[in-house]
């Protein structure tokens, strides 16, 4: 109830799944008991109405009509209590209303109403009552009906007593069950908020799993660009070659078949590896599941995909042009992948540049590798992703630039990595390879760069060819610089932390590479 008395939102909120009442009543057996205590009420009004109507000396039909009236008000207890409690205090000394009185009280103690005002308004109650028993037990003493000799505190004790046994159960119930509906309110409502906080959590538990989902999905896109792209590449410029020098020179034409053929078998073991694991039930990187764990023919998760297509980009780098090194580097993939290893470790390092410079001079392009610097070692993610990147550049340049010049530069520094593919104009009347293109190969490299906290550029030259430059650094050896010893061994989220304030100068450094 409200201030005044009026049903409010508390006890429509504790009705919840009960049918809802008529006008004030939050459900219809409120609606029936008010009824019921308010026939009670008019009978008993009407009762007292009649004696009130001899003392008073007008019609007994006056009394009693005034007293079902008077009584029947308690049909508005919830509603106006206030009023109902007002009007017991009026028709007090007309000696009716008893359970008006008593269930006025405990429904306004019970309401929302101020307790200042609920005070109030039972010290009302309690005096009138206490007056009211005071004058009927001395007329009762002096015509005789009550004790020969009272004492001098008899009569104000029993005042107190019938005014506060009137009075003060009502009041102290009413006060109860309002404590303990805005005990029971708060604890719903607390429930309710958790819930709120629980369903949000889901959510966000939600968005973070998609992401990471997304995150994989976009990885296991890369590395399968790296690994395959490449050597697609390579073997449509070598079938190109093959098919331009069939006739005129077949020695040369078989050596191009023996390649093609070499790089297909490698291109489709990767492959194999790569995708193997989606129908796999047991990879070697992953622990038994216990028992309860996962069971056949659920899905594989996106992170064992990955790590299975970084195994075979990694076992790609150490495969040679001709056809023994395909081979070798076709067990050394398929090693790879049994094992389903994901440490870096075991991926393409620097020193297997000219390997792969080497399989672009096979194809026919001319190619300059100038390495500067002293040989030192980086961490297998930074010497992976140098590698990544001139493969990558290559690989743009056969689709994008046949005949064209190359120049890859390589330069070691002391924290960090520098590499510059640049190549020249196309030259005129060379063949088309005809290789299609996803636009992602520059986005791939520039995401590996910028992941380690390096820069990276690409663009135009002014001469008509293209140039790609990545500077990253090596935080292992800065490490080691700063304290004189091996860095410890990081996790992955410590060695892909690149603050914005590092970026910007390794950026800076890819342009003037």
């Amino acid at each position: 109830m409200t201030a005044t008395g009026e049903m409010g939102d508390v006890e429509t909120a504790g009705a919840r799944g009960a049918p809802a009442g008529p006008w004030w009543w939050p459900r219809r057996r409120s609606m029936v008991l008010d009824i019921t205590l308010a026939v009670m009420s008019a009978v008993e009004c009407a009762a007292e109405g009649v004696a009130f109507a001899h003392d008073a000396r007008i019609p007994v039909a006056v009394g009693v009509a005034m007293g079902l009236v008077v009584g029947a008000t308690l049909l508005l207890r919830r509603r106006w209590a206030i009023a109902v409690v007002l009007i017991s205090i009026a028709v007090t000394p007309a000696e009716m209303g008893l359970m008006l009185s008593i269930v006025g009280l405990y429904t306004l103690a019970a309401s929302e109403v101020p307790r200042r005002i609920t005070a109030v308004l039972a010290g009302m109650s309690g005096v009138g009552t206490l007056i009211i028993s005071t004058i009927r037990f001395q007329e009762d003493m002096h015509r005789g009906s009550g004790p020969a000799e009272p004492t001098v505190w008899m009569i104000p004790l029993v005042a107190v007593v019938m005014s506060l046994g009137l009075t003060a159960p009502p009041i102290l119930l009413g006060l109860y069950v309002r404590a303990r509906r805005r005990l029971v309110e708060s604890l719903r409502e607390r429930a309710d908020g958790l819930e709120r906080e629980l369903s949000l959590l889901a959510d966000r538990a939600e968005e973070r799993a998609e992401w990471a989902r997304n995150e994989e999905r976009t990885r296991i896109a890369r590395e399968m660009h790296d690994v395959v792209a490449h050597r697609v590449s390579l073997m449509v410029v070598h079938a190109a070659a093959l098919q331009a020098v069939a006739l005129k020179d077949p020695e040369k034409a078989a050596k191009n078949a023996a390649l093609v053929g070499d790089m297909g078998r490698q291109a489709l073991t990767e492959l194999r590896q790569m995708l193997g694991v989606l129908r796999s039930e047991d990879v070697g990187q992953r622990a038994p599941a216990p028992a309860g764990g996962r069971g056949d023919g659920e899905p594989v998760p996106l992170a064992a995909v990955a790590a299975a297509a970084s195994a075979a980009a990694e076992a790609a780098g150490a495969v040679g042009a001709g056809g023994a090194e395909g081979a070798g580097g076709a067990r050394t993939a398929g090693a790879a992948g049994s094992a389903g290893a994901a440490d870096v470790a075991g991926g393409p390092r620097l020193a297997e540049l000219e390997t792969l410079v080497g399989q672009s001079r096979a194809a026919g392009m001319v190619v300059e590798l100038s390495v500067e610097g002293e040989e030192r070692g980086y961490a297998p993610r930074v010497e992976q992703t140098a590698y990544r990147v001139v493969q990558e550049a290559l690989t743009n340049v056969h689709k994008h630039a046949p005949g064209a010049k190359a120049r890859v530069r390589l330069a070691r520094r002391p924290s960090e990595v520098a590499v510059l593919v640049e190549n020249g104009p196309s030259e005129r009347g060379a063949a088309d390879a005809g290789l299609p293109s996803g636009g992602n190969g520059l986005l791939g490299m520039k995401e590996r760069v910028t992941t380690l906290g390096g820069g990276f550029v690409s663009g135009a030259t002014e001469s008509g060819g293209f140039r790609v430059s990545a500077v990253i650094p090596d935080r292992t050896a800065t490490d080691r610089a700063a304290t004189g010893r091996p860095a410890a061994d990081r996790t992955a989220a410590g060695r892909l932390d690149s603050p914005a304030r590092e970026r910007e100068p390794a950026a800076e450094r890819a342009k003037s590479a």
